[in-house]
C-alpha cells in the first residue's frame, strides 16, 4: 500500500496530518497546543528561544531575500515584536529554521535575543515541503527558486508532479511548466531571479532560437509577455512564415500569464459576440481558492 499524496510506501513515512493543508492549517494545529513548560528541551511546542540558537537550513528554497524589505520588516518588528512563530527542528545541541529565515533575519537586524518559535520534529523531504508551502503562500519565491525546490522534492525524494501538486494546492500543469524553465540557460534564469523576466516571460522563451539573445533584448526593451511570445515563435523553426492556423498568439500569453498568477489550467475562447473564460481545477482545495479569490476573503 502506498501513500496518495507522496507516492511512497506507508510503512516506511510516520502520520504527517498537518502537509498538504498548508502552513496556516500546521499553525491551527499547533495553536492549540499548551506551551512547554520553562526549561524544557527539545520537545514539540510553543516556546521563546535566543536568535542565535537557529540557524538556516542549507536546503531552503528561498535564497534571496530583498534588502529593502527586510528593513520594513525589522522595523516593524521592533516596534510589535514577532507576532507568528518561527518553525524549528531539533538540530544537534540546536535548532535549524524550517519557515520563517526571513522574519529570523529580521528579528536579528531589529536586535531581539529571543523569538517565539514552534519546535517540530520534521525529517527532510518534510522539511522542503513545509518551508516550500509556506513560501509559496506568501509569494516570496521566484519562479526559479520554486522550480528548484520541486525538482529536488523530485529528485531526491521521489515525487511525483501530480503528489507535489496536491501538496502545494496547484495544478499539475503548473508544477510541470514550472520545471520547465530549468531546461533555460543559466544566464535567462538568472534574468527571471533578479526580477528581470517573470515566469510568463521565461515560459515564452522556451524552445526559442538563440534564447539568451532574445531574453536579453526582452530585458532591455522592457517587452510584454504577449510580445515576448511573439518574437519567441518569429525565433522558432517556421515561426515566420507561412499562414498561422493555431492558436491566437495574444490569447496564448494571456492564457499563460493568469495560469502563472492562479496555478490553474486556463482556457479562453472568444468570438465576435464575446467569450468565455475556463479555470479547470482538480481538487476541492483548488476550487475553495478560486472561491476565496473571487469573493475577495483572505486565503
Amino acid at each position: 500500500m502506498t501513500d496518495p499524496i507522496l507516492d511512497t510506501p506507508l510503512a516506511t513515512r510516520k502520520s504527517r496530518p498537518g502537509l498538504g493543508r498548508g502552513l496556516s492549517a500546521l499553525m491551527g494545529d499547533i495553536a492549540r497546543e499548551e506551551p512547554l513548560a520553562p526549561g524544557a528541551s527539545h520537545a514539540p511546542g510553543l516556546r521563546m528561544l535566543p536568535v542565535g540558537s537557529m540557524t538556516p537550513h542549507p536546503g531552503q528554497p528561498r535564497r534571496r531575500f530583498d534588502e529593502a524589505a527586510l528593513d520594513e520588516l525589522a522595523a516593524s518588528i521592533a516596534m510589535r515584536g514577532v507576532i507568528q512563530p518561527i518553525v524549528v527542528r531539533p538540530h544537534g545541541a540546536s535548532f535549524q529554521i524550517v519557515a520563517g529565515e526571513r522574519r529570523w533575519r529580521a528579528a536579528q537586524r531589529a536586535r531581539l535575543h529571543e523569538v517565539p518559535v514552534i519546535v517540530r520534529d520534521f525529517d527532510e523531504a518534510e522539511t522542503l515541503e513545509i518551508a516550500l508551502i509556506e513560501n509559496i503562500q506568501r509569494q516570496d519565491l521566484n519562479a526559479i527558486e520554486e522550480a528548484q525546490a520541486y525538482a529536488r522534492l523530485i529528485g531526491d525524494y521521489g515525487h511525483t508532479q501530480e503528489a507535489l501538486a496536491k501538496i502545494v494546492h496547484k495544478s499539475r500543469s503548473h508544477v510541470a511548466n514550472l520545471l520547465r524553465l530549468l531546461d533555460l540557460p543559466d544566464a535567462v534564469q538568472a534574468h527571471v531571479v533578479e526580477g528581470r523576466l517573470t515566469m510568463g516571460h521565461a515560459r515564452a522563451l522556451i524552445g526559442a532560437a538563440d534564447v539568451e539573445a532574445l531574453a536579453g533584448e526582452v530585458v532591455a526593451r522592457g517587452l510584454s509577455v504577449r510580445d515576448t511570445e511573439k518574437r519567441a515563435q518569429a525565433a522558432k523553426p517556421n515561426g515566420g512564415s507561412g499562414t498561422r492556423t493555431g492558436p491566437n498568439a495574444d490569447i496564448v500569453a494571456l492564457e499563460h500569464q493568469l495560469a502563472d498568477m492562479l496555478g490553474l489550467a486556463v482556457k479562453i475562447s472568444f468570438g465576435p459576440k464575446g467569450g468565455t473564460l475556463t479555470l479547470g481545477y482538480s481538487t476541492l482545495d483548488q476550487l475553495d481558492m478560486i472561491c476565496q479569490r473571487l469573493s475577495g476573503d483572505t486565503l
